[in-house]
């Protein structure tokens, strides 16, 4: 941006000078993308390893209920099989995982 007589660039006295106001943005910009919910998928899981994983999921607080009883430690569910997989206590797998039971029954998935 050469603006003046001399060949130099604007000032940072220049820039600093203007007023950028949230006013001035079109009222689409105001709104945050994360305000948007994608669609909960059949199948999820929290293993960021796994094919069934959607990072964008999990930005927002989603909920688990099966059989009427919402549940706090779900690692993966699958709505249409009618199963959650839960950890089994403080048990872990050789490698470090902690070992999953597989519940099953109807199973309802939210955003909380």
């Amino acid at each position: 941006m050469r603006d003046n007589a001399h060949g130099k660039g604007v000032s940072l006295a220049a820039v600093m000078s203007l007023d950028f106001s949230m006013t001035d943005l079109p009222q689409d910009s105001l709104t945050s993308p994360s305000s948007e919910r994608p669609t909960l998928p059949d199948r999820l899981s929290t293993d960021p390893r796994s094919p069934h994983h959607v990072a964008a999921v999990f930005q927002h607080d989603i909920g688990i209920r099966l059989n009427g009883k919402t549940l706090t430690n779900v690692e993966e569910y699958c709505i249409s099989e009618g199963w959650v997989k839960v950890p089994a206590g403080k048990t872990r797998d050789r490698k470090g995982n902690p070992l999953l039971i597989k519940l099953k029954g109807t199973v309802e998935s939210f955003y909380q």
